[in-house]
């Protein structure tokens, strides 16, 4: 299993200083920066494009990038946010024509393809492209909204995905988003995720330094 990390969303940032703010939370700890990317189709809301990726890059920021495509169709805006600076491009099966497609477009624009699954989608596909992809996104809410409870269902569908991992021998990491706050992180790490988005947990919080150590600690308490 990969160690640890800590996946900031800036969907929780403040935009009137994204730069200052996405700077502000690496320098506290976060290990990532995730960027979720809404289409107000998909999903029923309307977030970032390729402009946000690359002013972040522009800004200073060399950090992983982690783009979240919550956006249908798909492939013709993959070239952009591999060019503006994103490492890790995920995508929804059911927002895809054809996922294998997709999946060597990303690699093809030379970042780190993955899946994504909604609480109430199957795993299935995920062992069909398993030799294609370098992480699963587990989402732990409803996609579409920030600051939503997590779905307790999850946990199950999280054992199923660190099973099915670990057993393919692939290095693949598995990432959880939606409700991810100190008092649970435990418990998801248990589950099996080693790479942990939080948004408001951490931009809602008044010292990003302090919940970003308390969730490593109770990330170490783990046992797996």
């Amino acid at each position: 299993m990969h160690s640890p990390v800590i996946a900031a969303s800036i969907l929780s940032a403040d935009m009137s200083k994204l730069g200052e703010d996405t700077r502000t939370v690496l320098e506290a700890g976060a290990d990532f920066i995730h960027v979720d990317v809404m289409d107000n189709h998909y999903v029923p809301n309307l977030t970032f494009g390729p402009i946000i990726v690359k002013a972040l890059r522009d800004f200073g920021i060399t950090s992983t990038l982690d783009v979240h495509l919550m956006i249908k169709p798909v492939d013709r805006i993959i070239p952009e946010f591999a060019k503006a600076g994103a490492d890790y491009i995920t995508f929804h099966p059911e927002a895809s024509e054809n996922v294998e497609n997709t999946l060597n477009l990303i690699r093809e624009c030379k970042c780190k393809p993955g899946l994504v699954f909604n609480p109430t989608t199957s795993l299935d596909i995920l062992e069909h492209t398993l030799d294609k992809i370098d992480i699963v996104l587990l989402m732990s809410v409803n996609p579409g909204f920030g600051g939503q409870s997590f779905i307790e269902s999850v946990f199950d569908k999280l054992k199923i995905a660190r099973k099915i991992i670990d057993e393919s021998k692939y290095d693949i990491r598995l990432e959880i988003d939606g409700g991810v706050k100190v008092d649970n992180i435990r418990k998801i790490a248990e589950a099996g995720a080693d790479t942990f988005v939080a948004g408001s947990a951490i931009f809602g919080a008044e010292d990003y330094k302090s919940t970003i150590k308390m969730m490593r600690e109770q990330i170490a308490l783990a046992k797996n």
